[in-house]
């Protein structure tokens, strides 16, 4: 199943990534982060997933799986039922949900987890939950991008605060910059196991990669900015000005960047790893014709 592999990444279609999550915004930290005092038990912290819709977040990286083959210059479709029975394994979402409460047990602190947990069990906050959750598991992608894209030059030409205001939701979350480092470590941890694994022919090593990373980093940075943008504006439509505010100074509190750092290495570490483990075991699958 050998392919040479196309030298042209593609932002655009890697942007998805960050769009399967409400704690879509950056691998900015190691996941093997020191224990905090006073740490949650896990029964507060299943308990704050739901209430966060992180469980949501987080069962939703198995539709990132089929962003996988695309990377490679394949398409899913090339392998048939065995993809979807590969990707159900690789992408178990009990197994994901376990590796997140085994580390925030070890990482959270209750105080953080009890901010956060009383923003979001409120009624705005819960109002935010449920889009957010609806979101992860929307399919319609372009079409939501292109209503975004509306709304945000209507917002622009009435010179609306609320685009000011998705900026810095944004950066709140962890910003463009980090988010683009972690979609660049994800698809370099995916394709450096892919050509390990011999599922594609890889002519450059891991430093010509990140070489070719780095020259597509603007492109990528201005593809994801736009979405981001976009992507919040439509998400958030049918809230006012000043209940995005709220959200958006409740975003920038301590204890919540906090949680965001926590969620946001998990979420994408978890994704990484995920990712490895499926170029490793697409070297069994069989295409059901040639690449």
């Amino acid at each position: 199943m050998t392919e040479p592999f196309s030298a042209r990444l593609r932002p655009a279609s890697v942007v998805s990534f960050l769009l399967h999550g409400v704690f879509a915004a950056a691998l900015s930290v190691a996941v093997l982060l020191p224990a905090r005092a006073e740490a949650a038990d896990r029964d507060q912290i299943k308990a704050f997933l739901e209430v966060t819709g992180f469980d949501v977040a987080l069962d939703s990286i198995a539709q990132s799986a089929g962003d996988a083959p695309m990377i490679l210059g394949a398409d899913a479709g090339d392998f048939g039922l065995e993809w979807e029975r590969l990707t159900a394994e690789v992408f178990d979402t009990d197994q994901m949900r376990a590796t997140a409460l085994d580390i925030l047990e070890e990482t959270l602190s209750t105080e953080a987890l009890f901010f956060a947990a009383e923003f979001y069990a409120s009624d705005l906050g819960q109002r935010l939950v449920a889009v957010e959750n609806a979101s992860h598991m929307a399919t319609d992608g372009e079409d939501t991008r292109a209503a975004g894209e509306r709304i945000v030059s209507s917002l622009i030409e009435e010179d609306d605060p609320r685009v000011a205001l998705y900026q810095d939701m944004n950066l709140a979350i962890g910003g463009t910059e980090t988010a683009l480092r972690a979609v660049q470590e994800i698809q370099f941890r995916f394709l450096m196991a892919a050509s390990a694994a011999g599922v594609i022919d890889m002519q450059i090593d891991a430093e010509g990669l990140r070489a070719l990373m780095k020259a597509q980093e603007d492109e990528m940075r201005r593809e994801m900015a736009a979405s981001s943008l976009a992507h919040s504006a439509y998400l958030y439509r049918d809230f006012t000005t000043e209940e995005v505010a709220t959200y958006v100074e409740a975003l920038e509190h301590p204890l919540m960047q906090e949680v965001y750092e926590l969620l946001n290495a998990i979420q994408y570490e978890i994704q990484a790893n995920r990712f490895e483990e499926l170029a490793h075991r697409m070297r069994d699958l069989q295409p059901v014709q040639e690449l």
